[in-house]
């Protein structure tokens, strides 16, 4: 009689939409996760520190903290006068009567320019070229509120494999650039009852990237789309934990320069997984 109660509670729970609770192990393993996303968001260094964007001309690009400067940096007593000298594609940092050849964030870790609290570091979009500004007293950090997610749910954890179809696909980023992007293939999965599909980028080895949007966008969850990291496993096998979606750094700063969801990335379903909007609560 007992085991008949509980599966007529699973239809009843099926029927009506409802979700399964987590299993306390995997809510806490999630939990754990959300709790390292907020710490590096907040970490020195941080999405949070990123207090602006300066796009460089061809030549000599001031920078210091008077008004006439190209580059107009906080008050800091730290900060001195230099230049960044933009030439055919390398950025030379000029400062106390050196010079040196910065690398991009296009050529692996870009080289940081630190003064004080401040750091800039050169990033290259396309064929521009710009200087991201962070700042470790920056108000964004100091007023932030703190990440809210959906309940953790497992219906919301899939597991499926890559179906290899190695191509570049377009992606185009919040400032109207494409990137040709290398995609290892797509996957495919049943999601609550609905069979969906999604393509991955492939920035590192056997680690996948999904830019994805679904009709929770704009409402509970970031207007743009969300993220989602996951490891291509032996065989191809991929686990697709929307629990652990996550937004965008543009959700948090307005001088990033992030990534928009492929059109076949644009899901006609609600994932209520995952983080939600920032400052929604």
């Amino acid at each position: 009689m007992h085991w008949r109660m509980l599966a007529a509670s699973a239809a009843l729970l099926v029927m009506g939409g409802l979700l399964w609770p987590a299993s306390d192990a995997y809510r806490a393993q999630v939990e754990e996760w959300r709790r390292h996303r907020e710490a590096a968001l907040k970490a020195d260094g941080g999405w949070l520190t990123v207090t602006g964007l300066f796009w460089l001309h061809d030549g000599v690009n001031s920078f210091g903290s008077a008004s006439s400067k190209d580059i107009v940096l906080p008050a800091d007593p730290a900060v001195k006068d230099g230049a960044f000298d933009l030439h055919n594609g390398t950025v030379t940092l000029r400062l106390d009567g050196q010079t040196r050849a910065l690398r991009t964030d296009s050529g692996g870790k870009p080289d940081a320019v630190t003064m004080g609290g401040l750091a800039m570091f050169a990033i290259r979009r396309g064929g521009k070229y710009g200087i991201r500004l962070k700042d470790n007293n920056s108000s964004l950090r100091k007023e932030f509120t703190g990440l809210h997610y959906y309940p953790v749910s497992e219906d919301y954890r899939v597991t499926t494999r890559l179906a290899p179809d190695a191509k570049k696909i377009p992606i185009l980023n919040i400032l109207g650039q494409v990137e040709d992007t290398p995609s290892p293939g797509y996957v495919e999965f049943e999601l609550r009852g609905q069979k969906l599909r999604l393509t991955p980028v492939e920035e590192s080895p056997g680690e996948l990237f999904f830019i994805f949007r679904d009709l929770t966008a704009g409402k509970e969850t970031y207007g743009s789309g969300r993220f989602l990291d996951t490891e291509l496993g032996k065989d191809g096998e991929v686990v697709l934990d929307f629990n652990k979606a996550y937004n965008p750094p543009c959700a948090f700063t307005p001088y990033a320069t992030c990534p928009l969801p492929p059109k076949e990335n644009r899901l006609a379903v609600r994932i209520e997984a995952g983080e939600l909007k920032y400052g929604s609560h």
